[in-house]
């Protein structure tokens, strides 16, 4: 038998076959065993989950936040651009805000209303009717046009790279998979898979970055790093992609550095962390991870697993640069024939070779049966990334528009309907996934969309929450005028391919600001521009009740409970993801 076979051999495919089953008897025991606890189906529970551990929780954000995205997108960047896209992965810290400042307030709605909340409740109870159900709209619109489509669409290019498989073949399958999964399996089945695939897939990705430095140092991981770090210094006209920050500064060429207008100065770090505030503190896909409890709990319990599951998710969260990105830079090293043959080809400016660089690392660097092994992680990550997905978008269907509209059915019924939901919402991501191969880059497309969505959704929520003075109108206005702004921008970016084109004509030529300005750049003028104009409507709108001011007030009684709800340990923990994320940017500078 060849161990170091650059393929699937019969072993490999046993390996995978043995453990796949595993995993689905092992999902559907802890299913079982849940509804035998349960007693009946309770929509709640369903779509939440019910009091998870800390640890477990903390597997469940870190797991919902993998996907075929990183697998494929973020290795890929990671050959093209190096550690340039880092700012996006390097926010455990961003986590701690979730879990900080963000769970109590969320656990307090979670009282004053009775039941756990979705994120358009808080915008229903702080601002208007009208502002929640945008926000359920906007949020079941980028859900199936970014997230669902873009899994499907990346995991079908690494089960193409990996195993062979036709693109249409892993994207077709992965989700077909993935809704039985889900309509099946709930948040339970989501939770317990999450638990399973986090260990073999943090095992597996370091397996390939360290097995990919030993090959590419002959024999030493130092020697592999520094050449490594050595081979990427030297891309992109000598400036090099082992740094995270990028200056319009002029080398001794003569040229600039390439990767300025991607990632402008210091406006990166500012333009990824509007994305993360959105992303880890008030997205449903994140926030639901968070919001489970057991009923008749006391806060301070809820509040302290809540809280140290998002600490332990920021542990985690400073993984994926080195499980991912990394190795990325490790394959087109190895691609590059200055250090051997290792069987990898690669052009680094081809988006689709780059975009395969994870999947050729794990079928050309580890061993026969290893291979099969870190497959079964791999796989489980996407369909639990695409199953969180999917649930959350049942959760805003059934919990923002079904249950207002039929109150009073059986929990029978409102956990079909959000079945229902989640088989609608698989529809209509397959009906997108030919539209999305046509829209050029997937990865750079992903980002752009978050750059136009974000900024509506921090600056309602973060002046919800801190303001007591902004207006019930005001929110509204920031949402929706927000959006539609965003996706005026998206309508031009597709029309110019991101700007890489002109329009011609009157009004158009007087425009070139808007539709030229470097997206990170606009991103952050958005901000901008939504929280001046809903401070100005604020002048002219009537004020929010006391009931709405009250719902953003801590009582001294609940400011006792959250004291209560941390400890030593806790600011330890914390501490400790913000000193590892200080020295990575440090090192990489």
């Amino acid at each position: 038998m060849d161990w170091n076979a650059k393929e699937f051999i019969w072993l490999d495919w046993a390996v995978m076959a043995i453990g796949i089953l595993s995993v689905v008897w092992l999902v559907y025991r802890a299913i079982k065993k849940d509804k035998e606890k349960m007693k009946g189906a309770d929509s709640q529970d369903y779509l939440f989950g019910k009091g998870e551990p800390w640890y477990v929780i903390g597997m469940a954000i870190f797991a919902a936040n993998i996907g075929s995205e990183h697998l494929v997108g973020l290795a890929g960047t990671g050959a093209k651009d190096g550690v340039g896209m880092a700012h996006w992965e390097m926010q455990g810290w961003m986590i701690l805000i979730l879990g900080w400042l963000f769970v109590p307030f969320y656990q307090l709605l979670n009282n004053k209303m009775g039941k756990i909340i979705t994120m358009p409740d808080f915008l229903k109870f702080r601002y208007t009717q009208r502002t929640g159900s945008w926000l359920s709209i906007i949020t079941l619109v980028a859900y199936i046009l970014t997230k669902v489509s873009v899994t499907a669409f990346t995991g079908g290019i690494f089960f193409e790279y990996l195993i062979g498989l036709p693109f249409w073949w892993g994207a077709l399958g992965l989700i077909a998979v993935t809704a039985i999964f889900t309509v099946i399996g709930g948040m339970k089945g989501v939770m317990t898979m999450s638990s399973i695939q986090t260990p073999i897939l943090i095992i597996g990705a370091f397996l390939v970055l360290f097995l990919g430095l030993y090959e590419l140092g002959s024999g030493s991981i130092a020697e592999g790093w520094s050449n490594m770090m050595d081979y990427c210094r030297g891309l992109h006209d000598g400036y090099g992609t082992t740094h995270m920050f990028h200056w319009a500064d002029i080398n001794e060429s003569g040229k600039p550095d390439p990767m300025y207008h991607e990632y402008p100065g210091f406006v990166v770090f500012i333009g990824a962390s509007i994305i993360g505030f959105w992303y880890w503190c008030t997205d449903q896909h994140i926030v639901q991870r968070v919001l489970g409890q057991q009923k008749g709990e006391d806060n301070s319990v809820v509040m302290k697993r809540a809280r140290r599951g998002t600490i332990a998710a920021g542990y985690f969260k400073l993984l994926p640069v080195f499980m991912f990105l990394i190795p990325g830079m490790v394959a087109i090293s190895l691609a590059s024939g200055q250090y051997g043959d290792f069987g990898i080809q690669m052009d680094i400016t081809n988006q689709h070779d780059t975009d395969g660089a994870f999947a050729m690392m794990v079928k050309s660097i580890l061993p026969a049966g290893i291979k099969g092994f870190v497959t079964i992680g791999f796989i489980c990550a996407l369909v639990t990334s695409l199953a969180a997905f999917f649930n959350s978008c049942a959760t805003l269907f059934t919990e923002d528009f079904y249950k207002p509209m039929k109150k009073g059915m059986s929990e029978d019924h409102y956990v079909l309907v959000g079945r229902i939901a989640t088989v609608v919402v698989v529809i209509l991501g397959l009906l997108w996934l030919p539209v999305m191969m046509n829209m050029g880059n997937l990865y750079s497309y992903l980002q752009g969309i978050q750059s136009l969505l974000a900024p509506a959704m921090v600056a309602v929520f973060t002046l919800g929450i801190f303001s007591k003075k902004i207006t019930p109108k005001a929110g509204e206005w920031g949402l929706i005028g927000g959006f539609f702004i965003g996706m005026l921008r998206l309508l031009t970016n597709i029309l110019t391919e991101t700007g890489s084109k002109t329009m011609t004509g009157g009004f158009w030529e007087n425009t070139t600001w808007f539709w030229q300005t470097n997206w990170l750049v606009f991103e952050c003028w958005l901000l901008v521009f939504i929280v001046l104009l809903m401070v100005v409507v604020s002048f002219f709108t009537p004020a929010p009740s006391k009931e709405q001011v009250d719902a953003i007030t801590f009582t001294p009684e609940y400011r006792k409970q959250i004291k209560e709800s941390w400890g030593f340990w806790d600011i330890i923990g914390t501490l400790g993801v913000i000193a590892l994320c200080g020295c990575f940017y440090a090192y990489f500078w």
